[in-house]
């Protein structure tokens, strides 16, 4: 398989890459600084560029069949802004499966159903500008024809890979509270595989 993975250099696309390159998929990476990415693996294709940058994601995912997203806010709106050129880019190549991973802060709340988490007093969090930003993007792929699905993990250490977690459509499993980096990119690899949460958000913790 062809896989495309925007934000390969962060805590949680390094791990999806290094998953995918694992099982003999065929591995591009769109990175503005490629020496960041410490991989040396005859399946992986590292790309200068920007993923604000139209034309470099067409030189990106041209060969994908399906497409990663772990890019992060960055206090920054780049999760925003490069998704419509993302989405046009997938529609020009035919390509319909995208995974991204978002934040607990645009689930359904639990006490407020008819709001999102970050919207309600079920987020703790003080700052709603990344959960807004997960929000549009939300948005973006709810209007698209696209296959997405948003794995929504909620507080993110690194830890230890338990391999044992709860998942949950639209909200976050109840009472959950943390789950750790490798734990939330080996569920979001496994999508590639998995239709069961297309079109939908996914809550994930421990």
């Amino acid at each position: 398989m062809q896989i495309l993975v925007l934000g390969a250099t962060g805590r949680v696309g390094t791990q999806i890459v290094a998953r995918a390159l694992k099982e003999k998929h065929h591995v591009t990476v769109l990175v503005r600084q490629p020496e960041k990415c410490q991989v040396n693996d005859e399946n992986l294709t590292i790309i200068q560029g920007n993923v604000l940058n139209q034309e470099d994601i067409k030189r990106a995912i041209y060969v994908a069949d399906v497409v990663f997203s772990a890019l992060n806010t960055d206090g920054t709106n780049t999760l925003s802004k490069s998704m419509p050129l993302i989405i046009e880019a997938m529609y020009e190549e035919g390509i319909k499966r995208i995974i991204t991973v978002g934040t607990a802060g645009i689930l359904q709340s639990r006490l407020f159903p008819s709001i999102l988490r970050y919207q309600s007093s079920e987020s703790r969090r003080k700052s709603t500008r990344a959960a807004e930003e997960h929000h549009r993007v939300y948005s973006l792929l709810q209007e698209s024809t696209l296959d997405w699905t948003i794995v929504c993990p909620t507080y993110l250490p690194d830890g230890e890979h338990l391999g044992v977690y709860r998942v949950e459509r639209d909200v976050l499993p109840e009472g959950g509270t943390e789950i750790s980096v490798s734990d939330t990119a080996e569920f979001t690899y496994k999508q590639i595989k998995d239709d069961s949460y297309i079109k939908t958000r996914v809550g994930i913790s421990y």
